[in-house]
């Protein structure tokens, strides 16, 4: 072994060195390689922070794990411990062995499975740095040190993120946990804890440590008798209603982790108005502070309707893709449209996952609640500004106009330069409305959809409720809110609406549309009498017309009639965004007398009353649907269900213990060896029971 000696400091070379184990290592009966020219008098370590050097001397085996570690923070790299020796004699400790966190390899093993999930990147490289610390006496001594790495080493200030140099101290906990309690979602309380430390690199932590604490405290909260409890609800809702479903992820130590449930008539509605979904996760909770998320809808009577809700131990993009996955599962593998969520990570990572051929749209409203707040300076020194942001976000109609506006709008207030609205810009066909409005959103545009949703939970429930009592308050929330659906439905039926035009055509789709759809029709039908409108244009036998209000020369709308006058188009994309013709068209028509004849084509039958005629197969809903083909996750439930009576029966004595013990054991064995076609001819042989 060479060695290089510089002021009674040994440097090991690395590169003929042996390469140790990564496991701990108890009672070995080997010598720690100690060097014969070990200084006469060891170096005492100061109070100052020291450089580690073989021979150097520590009070106690603390002192030598923070000098290392603190060694390793300033060259760029972070450590563990591989090798403990234990004395023979007493067993007590007498040496260890700290090593690069990039020492060794990962294990590969002979027999492969599937995995799951994609296989993560390689950490371990075989470095051979490190530092080997003997007891002599009452003092521990550095016998060996390593300095040389086979990997680039980090700055001291990019060392911070490094797991090894990461912890959530005790003060940072307390904020944390004022934090949650006041409902801040994981990721703006990172944002609190980088202020108070100035600057993300002084924080010491990262935001998967904080999201690991909290799932670890709500895992403790969650007790076992409120988990049981959730779990039977589970199961006796879904006795009692065979269109429920429901799933429940449990960590490796047996702790209740996310879990998710949807009713029969939930998932009935998902099939009629699933083709927009809202994606929320909000904090009406309960006492255990775990995040409420909902997935929403509108129905034919533009009311928010549930497809779906999960309580979540916490927000990482894992946990999302679960929830989805799960989710699409329950509601027959329907992919939506279009799925309209916050500006989250973490949940645009599990989308792109889960739902690749779903748009997927930001909310503009949250969005822009942050404009003020990195946008200070300009609002208070502009009083133009705002006007003149609003409107080249929400008044362009072309993709065409919203660039030019913003190229403009960034040079007359010098924000070229401006981050926070190049990173929005980066990301603007997922928000701006003149990139979306011929994407269907039902009249969607913001998750507030889902949040006044959560705001009619409020009526009944609390923030101290416990976990199996808030299912049991939200299936009475959720009752109220179909009898509201059912009240409109008989409003729609027995009531007739006041006219406010002369055109015909009013009559006829008052008794095709919802009350409230008949209502958005008729605003757009009266005021297309206010317009006015002129041809400018032919283009491959379309007549292209424009119209403005009466009077004024701006805005313009341009109107696309087809050649044969079957169908008309706006630029204002009212009909393609929320599926009602605009008053623009409606001008159009009304002056060429077609309006009657095309008007059937424009009626969407979600917006009408007979949205729900359509028969689903495979779901029971409120509407006494039969369950004709049951989903593996329904199958999964029936049977966990059918277990969990056999488990009681089986536990009340050691001989019916040990008689489903072996009826279980025979089910695998035949299920193990038979194909799903020749299954019928297996039976399953089992002992009378013996009590």
């Amino acid at each position: 072994m060479m060695s290089v000696f510089k002021d009674d400091v040994e440097i090991v070379d690395s590169a003929n060195c042996s390469a140790d184990g990564v496991e701990m290592i108890e009672d070995l009966d080997v010598e720690v390689v100690e060097d014969r020219n070990l200084p006469k008098e060891p170096k005492m370590m100061s109070s100052s922070y020291v450089e580690p050097y073989v021979g150097l001397q520590f009070d106690d085996l603390e002192d030598a794990h923070t000098c290392y570690k603190v060694f390793s923070r300033r060259t760029g790299f972070s450590i563990r411990t591989n090798h403990t020796r234990l004395s023979k004699e007493d067993r007590s400790l007498i040496g260890v062995e700290y090593v690069c966190s990039r020492e060794g390899f990962r294990r590969h093993y002979s027999k492969l499975k599937e995995r799951v999930r994609p296989e993560t990147a390689e950490t371990k490289i075989g470095c051979k740095a490190m530092m080997t610390i003997r007891k002599d006496g009452e003092k521990w001594i550095v016998s060996k040190f390593v300095l040389e790495h086979n990997h680039e080493l980090l700055s001291p200030r990019s060392t911070s993120l490094l797991r090894g140099h990461r912890r959530v101290t005790p003060a940072q906990k307390n904020l944390i946990d004022t934090l949650n309690e006041s409902g801040i979602p994981t990721r703006k309380i990172m944002s609190v804890l980088s202020k108070e430390s100035s600057g993300d690199y002084n924080v010491g932590c990262i935001g998967k440590d904080i999201q690991n604490y909290l799932g670890k405290r709500r895992r403790q909260f969650l007790g076992e008798e409120d988990a049981q409890s959730l779990y039977t609800y589970f199961l006796e809702s879904e006795r009692n209603n065979p269109g429920f479903v429901y799933s429940i992820q449990v960590d490796v130590d047996g702790s209740m982790g996310n879990c998710f449930w949807v009713d029969g008539r939930s998932r009935a509605a998902y099939q009629y108005f699933g083709d927009v979904v809202t994606f929320d996760t909000t904090y009406l909770t309960n006492r255990y502070k775990m995040p409420f998320v909902l997935f929403t809808g509108v129905n034919h009577h533009h009311q928010s309707v549930m497809f779906g809700c999960a309580l979540l131990i916490n927000e990482t993009s894992e946990s999302y893709t679960w929830l989805f996955k799960t989710w699409l599962e329950a509601m027959l593998g329907r992919v939506p449209s279009t799925i309209i969520t916050d500006d989250d990570k973490a949940i645009a990572k599990a989308i792109a996952e889960v739902l690749p051929d779903t748009t997927h749209k930001l909310c503009v409203w949250h969005l822009l609640q942050k404009v003020r707040e990195h946008l200070a300076h300009v609002y208070n020194r502009y009083p133009q500004f705002q006007e003149d942001f609003h409107h080249c976000i929400h008044e362009t109609l072309t993709v065409e106009e919203f660039e030019l506006e913003w190229t403009e709008m960034l040079l007359k207030y010098k924000l070229e330069e401006n981050s926070w609205l190049q990173n929005i810009y980066t990301r603007r066909t997922k928000w701006v409305p003149a990139y979306l409005r011929g994407i269907f959103c039902a009249g969607i545009s913001t998750t507030q959809q889902s949040e006044s949703m959560n705001k009619f939970f409020k009526d009944y429930v609390r923030s101290s409720t416990m976990v199996s009592d808030f299912v049991h308050q939200y299936d009475k929330a959720l009752d109220a809110f179909y009898l509201i659906e059912k009240e409109n439905d008989v409003k729609t039926k027995t009531t007739k609406p006041i006219m406010r035009t002369s055109y015909k055509v009013e009559e006829e789709v008052a008794k095709i549309y919802t009350r409230k759809s008949f209502l958005i029709f008729q605003e757009e039908l009266f005021n297309s009498q206010r317009y006015k409108a002129s041809k400018t244009r032919e283009e491959d036998g379309k007549k292209i017309y424009l119209v403005t209000l009466d009077g004024k020369e701006s805005p313009a709308y341009e109107v696309t009639l087809g050649r044969e006058k079957h169908n008309v188009y706006c630029t204002c994309c009212k009909f393609e965004f929320i599926g009602f013709l605009c008053r623009h068209s409606l001008h159009i028509l009304g002056k060429k007398s077609i309006m009657n004849s095309i008007l059937q084509s424009y009626v969407l039958e979600r917006w009408t009353i007979n949205a729900k005629r359509r028969v689903v197969h495979g779901i029971c809903g409120d509407e006494g649907l039969v369950e004709t083909v049951p989903t593996a996750l329904a199958m999964k439930h029936r049977l966990m269900r059918q277990f969990y009576e056999i488990a009681e029966m089986g536990s009340q004595s050691i001989q019916r213990y040990e008689h489903v013990c072996r009826g279980i054991e025979n089910i695998r064995q035949v299920l193990m060896n038979v194909n799903d076609g020749n299954i019928e001819g297996h039976t399953v042989h089992s002992q009378n029971i013996d009590e």
